[in-house]
């Protein structure tokens, strides 16, 4: 079964950080390199480096000063890497907003497929390809069912995720499926909410999902361009085999109404980072704990759908590292996909798209932000807006770096200075 959280309104503010991931990195990535207990890849290298940088000194400083009161405030800049766990969240904001006005303004449903654990190894072989056979499977199960069934085209969006709760090999795809779409005759929009009567037959489904993902598997051992270490055709098709006696999950999820609530989910899975830093329990020296749910315990374990019990996972860096890094995704590789109508061939008029007064996640979060204790720019004191100073960059070696930034100590860089006129004095002293 696919490790998920079920759907709850988004919480826009959680409050602070009790951790950082860059600074456990920082106290012992440089010690782990030493002796890795297992191949560092050039993505996991870069995806680290940017973690340790992210808002600090090294990508530059803003400062903002309040026009009444003189307050100094710092605003860091962000490293944008999708590995990122500070990173991940607006951004996934923002993309979701501008997927909605290009949304069908029909129900969706949550849909995850997930790959047997069988395949793991395979797959960490063959990222690349396997987790591409697993979307466009994904993909085509639905698009299939619903042509033949009722002669439409369906718009979906997909991510890959490669990770369950414990930050184990999970691969499965988290698929936000219209439940409808554009009949190919007639160019219409078809709703077919009601129509299934809640009923749909998975089992059907599953084995469709079974038979295009080892169709194409097999098609790619047999053009020689699958890294696998069977000895030869019979020992892989016995493999297969096996495969074919496994039930493969499928987890659908009920229809949701409005484009706002399909958004609301589309930004919990998409884009998000491995582990969130708000789920860090503790760093205590060399080891690091963080909280997961346990799916196969429930807090009623006569309820399948009870909630899971939240533990704790505690690791030293040497077991740490490889785990999360083991989810980098591959240079120039999509985890996010678009088939059907939402493809890139795919035309839909004007008229089917999701309306324009729907909410809008990234101008609500703006709005909330700005006028919020936690925004830099901002004066709660004054309940002005605070402006902008310059921006300063700490070009020196990695060595010659202190904890603290000195401005007076060190060598800096001034993009642009901006003289205020009221608190002048008290501005620059205090700079």
């Amino acid at each position: 079964m696919c490790e998920h959280h079920h759907h709850k309104e988004a919480t826009f503010f959680k409050g602070e950080k009790k951790y950082r991931l860059a600074d456990y990195f920082n106290s012992w990535w440089d010690e782990y390199c030493k002796h890795p207990t297992a191949f560092i890849e050039p993505e996991q290298y870069k995806a680290v480096n940017a973690i340790r940088v992210c808002r600090t000194e090294v990508l530059g400083i803003d400062y903002y000063a309040c026009p009444e009161c003189g307050e100094i405030s710092e605003v860091r800049h962000n490293c944008n890497h999708r590995f990122c766990p500070t990173c991940s969240w607006l951004d996934t904001v923002k993309w979701a907003d501008r997927i909605k006005s290009q949304m069908l303004d029909i129900p969706h449903r949550h849909v995850i497929f997930t790959l047997p654990h069988n395949l793991n190894g395979l797959v960490k072989r063959n990222k690349k390809e396997l987790l591409t056979i697993l979307s466009r499977a994904a993909a085509d199960t639905f698009k299939n069912w619903m042509l033949n069934k009722y002669g439409i085209k369906p718009g979906i969006i997909g991510v890959i995720h490669t990770f369950g709760e414990k930050k184990n090999a999970h691969y499965h795809f988290h698929m936000i499926l219209s439940w409808g779409g554009i009949d190919i005759k007639t160019g219409e929009l078809v709703d077919i909410t009601g129509k299934e009567k809640d009923f749909v037959n998975y089992y059907f489904l599953k084995d469709k999902f079974c038979n295009f993902f080892i169709d194409d598997l097999v098609k790619l051992f047999d053009c020689g361009k699958l890294n696998h270490n069977y000895v030869n055709r019979r020992a892989f098709m016995k493999f297969i085999k096996s495969l074919q006696q496994i039930s493969w999950q499928i987890h659908l999820e009920d229809p949701m109404k409005t484009p706002a609530d399909v958004i609301r989910y589309i930004g919990r899975y998409s884009k998000r980072a491995c582990l969130s830093e708000y789920k860090i329990s503790s760093i205590e020296g060399e080891y690091i704990s963080f909280t997961y749910k346990d799916y196969a315990d429930r807090v009623d374990k006569s309820n399948p759908k009870s909630d899971a019990i939240e533990k704790t996972m505690r690791l030293h860096y040497n077991n740490f590292f490889p785990l999360l890094l083991q989810h980098v995704a591959l240079p120039y590789f999509k985890l996010v996909k678009y088939y059907g109508c939402y493809g890139r061939f795919g035309k839909i008029p004007q008229e089917y798209k999701s309306k324009p007064e729907e909410l809008n996640l990234s101008e609500q979060v703006e709005e909330e932000y700005q006028t919020s204790e936690n925004n830099p720019k901002y004066c709660a004191a004054c309940t002005c807006a605070k402006v902008y100073i310059h921006t300063l960059l700490d070009r020196r070696p990695k060595k010659e770096r202190t904890g603290q930034f000195d401005i007076k100590k060190h060598d800096h860089l001034i993009y642009k200075k901006l003289i205020i006129e009221k608190k002048e004095a008290k501005i620059q002293n205090a700079a």
